[in-house]
């Protein structure tokens, strides 16, 4: 069986937990777009870690973790990153890289820089990652597969070939020095030694994983409000956020996808520029960023202070009907507990007028939030594994926001660690 964890909103939404939680029960975790731009943040025995490409799924030892096509790999990053969680005593994790898997190349991130740079003001936030260069070439076909490490004369007529292209632009556009080609082969021939043990016909492995009956997750990196097609854009990012991307990420067919578990805050939290109708400011945003997460609100991989809102019924409607939710995982929801009320976006008022329906950029760039105050309950909810324990007003404000997107919540997250969740039989499960 195959399920994915994806998010509903700006990312940030918790699916590293999620996802680290369902891998108990899982035999391969499968991270299918995106690259190191993002973190997933983990809280379990081995203690706490930011995973920017390995999958949330590397602490388990009977685990199969894959990098799949779909994904900008950072080879250099992703290694560091394994040596990070080592290092730590978790056991080395099973790593499989898909032989048709794209490499982030290091002019890739310089580039991401010096746009960044060249826009100045009206620069999108970047994390300078070089995630927007990696699929610029990826679909401008002058990106480099990981299979093509292994070609020697088809490696070297193509570095030849980038480097003419490239050196163009650092010249005239960005006045920078240019790449030097032998540097560049020597990169690639250090990335091809440091991959070689762990390249896979990706695609082949899940097709008779799945004729075992294995079961396989999908880990998605961000959320629907940052997909290119559907999100935010222009300030969204490079690749697909969608669980129905995640069939072309890792390479299975799309009817394997069974369930796809869409993960929503309690509340809103943003990294990086672009509509963000629901947000907040000053102290009251400050007081919900410090007591947010697990030690506070900020970018695991950019360590940026992220920006606060009210949980926003309209963009996670919007979310959880793009990713095609069969259940949402709600989480960050002891955080809560220091409310006397807590306001909800029910609507936003563009032009006059109410809407519920999430509106293109433009249009959303005009939206204010029309909120709504549930009660509060007012204690602490860690620990607590039954859904009849919670306070009734807690309850209630998960059945308040439930009714309004309309997909069922069954999974409730009350604090860090894996063992903090509670199930749930929804209603509105068919």
């Amino acid at each position: 069986m195959v399920k994915a964890v994806v998010g509903a909103n700006w990312g940030d939404e918790g699916k590293g937990k999620i996802t680290d939680m369902l891998a108990e029960n899982a035999d391969i975790i499968i991270r299918f777009q995106g690259g190191a731009n993002a973190g997933h943040t983990i809280v379990n025995k081995y203690g706490k870690f930011a995973l920017h490409t390995l999958p949330s799924g590397v602490f388990y030892d009977h685990t199969t973790s894959i990098i799949g096509n779909g994904v900008a790999l950072d080879i250099e990053k992703l290694f560091n990153e394994i040596k990070s969680i080592t290092d730590q005593n978790v056991p080395m994790p099973k790593i499989l890289v898909s032989d048709r898997c794209q490499i982030v190349m290091p002019y890739h991130v310089l580039f991401d820089a010096y746009e960044e740079e060249r826009l100045a003001g009206k620069s999108f936030g970047s994390t300078k990652s070089g995630i927007a260069p990696f699929y610029s070439d990826k679909y401008a076909k002058i990106g480099f597969q990981v299979s093509e490490l292994f070609d020697e004369e088809l490696l070297k007529e193509k570095v030849k070939r980038v480097c003419d292209l490239k050196n163009v632009l650092l010249e005239h556009l960005y006045h920078k020095p240019a790449i030097d080609e032998n540097e560049l082969l020597e990169t690639l021939h250090r990335y091809r030694d440091m991959v070689k043990p762990y390249v896979c016909d990706v695609s082949a492995f899940l097709d008779n994983a799945i004729k075992e009956g294995k079961t396989i997750l999908l880990e998605g990196q961000l959320g629907t409000l940052k997909d290119p097609d559907h999100g935010i854009y222009p300030m969204v990012t490079s690749s697909s956020t969608l669980a129905g991307y995640g069939a072309v990420g890792a390479g299975l067919p799309p009817y394997e996808i069974k369930q796809i578990i869409t993960v929503c805050k309690a509340y809103s939290s943003a990294v990086g520029a672009g509509a963000f109708v629901s947000e907040i400011f000053g102290d009251e945003a400050n007081e919900l960023r410090e007591r947010g997460g697990d030690g506070g609100e900020y970018g695991a991989t950019t360590h940026r202070p992220r920006r606060m809102g009210w949980f926003d019924c309209v963009a996670s409607k919007y979310g959880c009907r793009l990713q095609g939710t069969t259940d949402v995982a709600f989480t960050v929801l002891d955080v809560l507990g220091y409310l006397d009320e807590i306001p909800v976006c029910v609507g936003y008022e563009l032009d006059g007028e109410v809407i519920t329906d999430f509106p293109v950029t433009a249009k959303l760039e005009k939206c204010k939030p029309v909120l709504k105050k549930l009660p509060g309950w007012k204690t602490e909810i860690r620990g607590i594994k039954k859904y009849e324990d919670l306070p009734e007003n807690c309850r209630a404000y998960i059945e308040f926001i439930e009714g309004q997107i309309g997909y069922p919540i069954t999974m409730i997250s009350n604090g860090p660690g894996r063992d903090d969740i509670i199930y749930r039989e929804s209603p509105l499960k068919k």
